[in-house]
């Protein structure tokens, strides 16, 4: 993913913070020779203290063997996107027709070493940091080895612990535009009111002048 200067994050809060709402994503896994890779869509919990990203799949899951081949993943998550019309983005001093259409988007790509999780207790333990990220509010019952109701269904599953070894974010909201420009567009994301504009919208008046 290609990361302009203008579009980089303005420290690691940004991204770290972003990943606290957007915990779904694709996990791309290394697949066998000859193959494409293997990607997976889930729901994680990432934790900033930890510097990992914890998950779990069905134990027929295809991706096992490819993870214990390699343990080298990338968790790529993408959100906030929306199309920018060329009008929009079109010099003051020139023609609308002549702007230039584009995306805008943010993304977070964690590049991580995949721990597997099959010990019982490991895996209640994990599935309850995923309960407390999901459902802070409490109204279901803590996984425990052994217990219901939780127990029996513990054996169908393998835990992920994703240790993150390296991050590439991308927030792509007009950073290289002038402030007419950038104006413009919150305008015209406003009067548009498509399914993420105003998040759009968010991010490119929090980013001004970075």
């Amino acid at each position: 993913m290609l990361v302009h200067p203008w579009d980089a994050p303005r420290e690691d809060t940004e991204w770290q913070q972003w990943l606290t709402t957007h915990d779904f994503g694709q996990l791309a896994v290394t697949g066998p020779p000859g193959e494409p890779p293997l990607v997976q869509p889930l729901h994680f919990a990432y934790d900033t203290e930890r510097g990992e990203a914890v998950t779990h799949l069905a134990r027929p899951n295809p991706l096992w063997p490819a993870l214990e081949a390699n343990s080298q993943v990338l968790l790529s998550v993408v959100d906030d996107y929306v199309h920018v019309p060329g009008p929009w983005q079109a010099d003051p001093d020139g023609p609308p027709e002549h702007g230039v259409p584009t995306s805008f988007y943010a993304a977070v790509q964690l590049r991580c070493t995949a721990h597997v999780v099959d010990d019982p207790r490991e895996k209640a333990e994990l599935l309850n940091r995923q309960l407390g990220h999901f459902q802070p509010e409490g109204g279901s019952a803590r996984a425990a080895a052994g217990e219901a109701p939780y127990g029996r269904l513990l054996s169908g599953i393998r835990g992920l612990r994703l240790e993150v070894t390296g991050v590439r974010a991308k927030f792509k909201y007009a950073g290289k535009r002038s402030a007419e420009v950038q104006d413009r567009i919150a305008v015209a994301l406003a009067e548009r009111g498509g399914a993420r504009d105003a998040a759009a919208r968010e991010h490119l008046l929090r980013r001004r002048g970075t």
